[in-house]
């Protein structure tokens, strides 16, 4: 098969199908009739002898050969489009639609900001905000279904750009009914406490990050390893009575009850004010876990994700205000804690 007989508008079809797992709905996108998709499907598979997409209960599921393919082809249709008509992006008229993935965490620190911009700079524009746990976000992100993603990431593969936002360390949080006084390893050690896990198990685990296709994310939402190095010499650990997939029933949980909870320093901040929740400093140090966007990285340009980019960057300006001054201590590891109950 020679390149310069290939019919370039089969890859558009391929595209659409990419985006739409659907047959009718990519002959919906592209103004064609579904029998015209899937004659053009069929000569495809034809070309590359590969069935590129296979027919599930769940809708057309893509081939690892349509995976591998995805990304690049995406990249030459924008490329493409940005040689043809490259308008410029204008901010205050526009009526475009930006998704973004992010934990509830970032929701709740970043979003009221974030909303607060757009309603000046941006009135018209609209924005999706999808969970960043339970998705492939490379795959996602490849597909232009999201323009960013925020999160506590270790491996970012090249084709992404990466921004820093801001950064946290943790903090003990309890019902403001109880008075634990300046917070030593003995009173942590009789406490029953809270974290967050976001992602799940079945997803391959490299520490307290999971790893997909080259993107290795936080998992944990707390320093497991400073906890585990405080209490390694110490006869009782404190118990982690409640393992939870997200921060938002924290308040509810804690207020009035024993439980407490590690969280982000900025997230305890922002429950003091709406719960009679009270913050102590953890008696150990807790390493400064930066928080960033990822974005497709284009070599042409695209200025509606550099904008997103940027105004996320604005949105985050207060964040980094926190005083991160801790005192130092030290120990060595190892203190297995198993979670008690999982939620």
């Amino acid at each position: 098969m020679s390149f310069n007989k290939f019919d370039l508008n089969l890859l558009r079809v391929f595209d659409a199908m990419m985006q739409e797992r659907s047959v009718l709905r990519a002959s919906q996108r592209m103004c064609l009739s579904p029998t015209a998709v899937s004659h053009a499907l069929a000569r495809l598979r034809e070309l590359l002898d590969d069935e590129l997409f296979i027919r599930t209960t769940k809708g057309m599921r893509p081939t690892a050969r349509s995976l591998a393919m995805a990304p690049l082809i995406g990249e030459a249709w924008s490329s493409l489009e940005a040689a043809i008509d490259r308008p410029k992006f204008e901010p205050r008229n526009s009526t475009r639609q930006f998704t973004i993935a992010v934990s509830d965490f970032v929701t709740m620190v970043m979003v009221p900001g974030l909303l607060a911009l757009l309603k000046r700079e941006a009135p018209l524009v609209n924005l999706v905000i999808r969970p960043d746990s339970w998705i492939d976000l490379v795959e996602e992100i490849d597909l232009g279904q999201i323009d960013a993603a925020i999160g506590v990431f270790s491996d970012v593969p090249a084709r992404f750009g990466s921004t820093a936002l801001f950064a946290y360390d943790d903090v003990l949080i309890a019902s403001s009914s109880r008075q634990l006084g300046n917070l030593s390893l003995e009173t942590l050690s009789n406490l029953s406490i809270a974290v967050v896990t976001l992602h799940g198990k079945d997803e391959e685990t490299l520490g307290c990050f999971v790893s997909e296709h080259g993107l290795g994310r936080k998992s944990e939402m707390f320093d497991r390893a400073a906890f585990e190095r405080a209490f390694s010499s110490s006869e009782q650990c404190p118990r982690l009575a409640l393992s939870l997939p997200h921060f938002l029933a924290l308040p509810a949980l804690i207020e009035g009850t024993d439980l407490t909870a590690i969280v982000p320093r900025p997230l305890a901040e922002l429950f003091v004010q709406r719960h009679p929740i009270s913050i102590y400093e953890l008696p150990y140090q807790t390493d400064l876990e930066e928080v960033s966007v990822i974005c497709p990285e284009r070599k042409s340009g695209n200025g509606p994700r550099d904008w997103l980019r940027g105004i996320l960057t604005q949105a985050a300006d207060p964040l980094r205000a926190f005083n991160f001054a801790r005192p130092a201590r030290t120990a060595s590891p190892s203190c297995k804690q198993q979670f008690a109950v999982e939620a």
